[in-house]
């Protein structure tokens, strides 16, 4: 089969593209350039979302039968479809979520790693034997799949946030429905294309474009055990209050407001290369984006000294523009969210070092200056809530103990970074650290494919994804008894 094409977006609902049951749509805007109409997209109604939920009900017996090793060869034509697509899917990215090319190709290689690993856990789904207190008694544990999953993704990552939620899914013998974000929907519609194309029966891997209803409508289906959810904590609180009557089982990751530790023996070069990196990559729109610079006042001025300047000279553009540094953001509301903190930081007595505002462009588009604010309190708006754009707080602190109290400070705990030359507050801030992903001397932004992606605090709820633990979420554990 052809791969959608972006002028028209539809539903994917028990193997067949189908409109919305009301015939609504929206546009699909790129946001380099909002004159380029992507294309339209199905508005999704709660008639729609039960209509998948229907489709994944009915395969999902079948679908477990299979066991894990035989779904797991559907998922391993899927990848090689994706990377036999990698070009299309990297352009989409660009185009619809804006990030620079570069990055969208990443976004795909990691994608193809989360799935390759997945398909190798197949063969890894398992329980443990252990002695029973009886004679001639075998006592052990296995999983079971959980049943029918909806999953709801972001705009930031649309194609290895949907990745890392439907590959588990799949192996573990869930059939899923996916509501990605309304901002995304040609990535989202690749993907589900690969998969039919590599054989998924119909049925076990719904899509629902759409915004807020078919989420609701996934939420309050009986039928539905289980809901991964990636966003906003205030959404997520939502999602967890309207399920937690039925007990619905709910993964979430949250936001966060990740802080990157630079003492006074820090490597300052590194430091400022890491900064960069994990403030102003993908335009500061990610949840582990390094959006607090936690400094010793003896480095600090040194600091900057090397930052500013690189951050100055950050080249902004449309993302599949030769040289270009920096994208814009996803839309018209992140953009204004990121002018409005730097607004209420600067009055709060925040200092501009560097950007502010917007930039001016050949193209109409959501191009945020980098910014970076010094002389930031630690008790600040701008230091506790997330901006979730290239806007970067440099807050000062007086040694160790004082960088991981601000650092902590916060009331989430998605990543946390130190730079130090000194192994004992390396392997100190492992522990002291309130945060599920932990970086020493290395950028602060995720970790690898296998390994767990997890917040702490209100950064996450349920399961991690990404890791040998996600089979917490998508399986049940039964024990066993037998008597021979």
């Amino acid at each position: 089969m052809a791969e959608p094409r972006p002028e028209h977006l539809l539903n994917h609902i028990d193997g067949a593209w189908v409109p919305s049951s009301t015939g609504a749509v929206r546009a699909d805007l790129n946001p380099a350039d909002t004159d380029d109409v992507i294309g339209e997209f199905a508005e999704s109604s709660a008639k729609d979302a039960t209509a998948a939920v229907d489709a994944a009900a009915t395969a999902q017996s079948a679908w477990d039968a299979l066991g894990p090793i035989e779904r797991a060869t559907h998922l391993t034509r899927a990848a090689r479809l994706i990377e036999d697509r990698a070009e299309l899917f990297a352009q989409a990215i660009t185009r619809e979520q804006g990030k620079r090319l570069p990055e969208a190709r990443g976004e795909v290689t990691r994608s193809l790693a989360i799935l390759d690993f997945t398909i190798g856990e197949a063969r890894r789904i398992n329980g443990v034997t252990t002695p029973a207190e009886e004679p001639r008694t075998l006592a052990m544990t296995f999983r079971r799949p959980l049943g029918v999953v909806g999953l709801i993704t972001p705009w930031n990552f649309p194609v290895a946030i949907p990745m890392w939620k439907v590959a588990p899914a799949l192996v573990a013998g869930c059939t899923a429905v996916l509501k990605p974000s309304p901002l995304t929907p040609w990535t989202s519609a690749l993907l589900v294309q690969a998969f039919t194309d590599a054989g998924l029966p119909p049925g076990v891997l719904n899509l629902l474009q759409g915004d807020r209803d078919p989420g609701e409508a996934l939420v309050a289906d009986p039928r539905v055990a289980g809901i991964s959810f990636t966003g906003s904590l205030p959404v997520g609180q939502a999602i967890n209050q309207a399920g937690a009557h039925r007990l619905l089982r709910t993964q979430l990751e949250l936001g966060g407001k990740n802080a990157l530790i630079v003492l006074a023996d820090a490597d300052l070069d590194a430091a400022a290369d890491a900064i960069v990196h994990g403030a102003f990559g993908q335009s500061g729109q990610r949840c582990s984006a390094t959006s607090r610079v936690i400094v010793d006042r003896a480095v600090r001025d040194r600091l900057l000294e090397r930052l500013v300047p690189r951050v100055r000279a950050m080249r902004i553009g449309p993302g599949d523009q030769d040289g270009a540094d920096i994208g814009p953001v996803v839309n018209a509301e992140r953009m204004q969210a990121c002018l409005d903190a730097v607004d209420t930081a600067l009055a709060a007595g925040a200092t501009l070092a560097c950007g502010g505002g917007t930039a001016a462009l050949d193209t109409p588009g959501y191009f945020v200056n980098p910014t970076i604010l010094t002389d930031v309190a630690r008790d600040s708006h701008i230091a506790q809530e997330e901006v979730f754009g290239p806007v970067l707080s440099v807050i000062d602190c007086d040694g160790y103990d004082d960088a991981m109290r601000i650092s902590n400070s916060v009331k989430y705990g998605m990543s946390g970074t130190i730079f130090t030359q000194h192994p004992s507050h390396m392997f100190q801030a492992l522990h002291d650290f309130q945060a599920g992903m932990l970086h020493v001397n290395r950028p602060g932004v995720g970790a690898y494919s296998h390994l767990p992606h997890m917040g702490a605090k209100a950064s996450q709820l349920g399961a991690p994804e990404c890791s040998p633990d996600v089979w917490d979420f998508y399986t049940d554990l039964r024990s066993a008894c037998i008597r021979y």
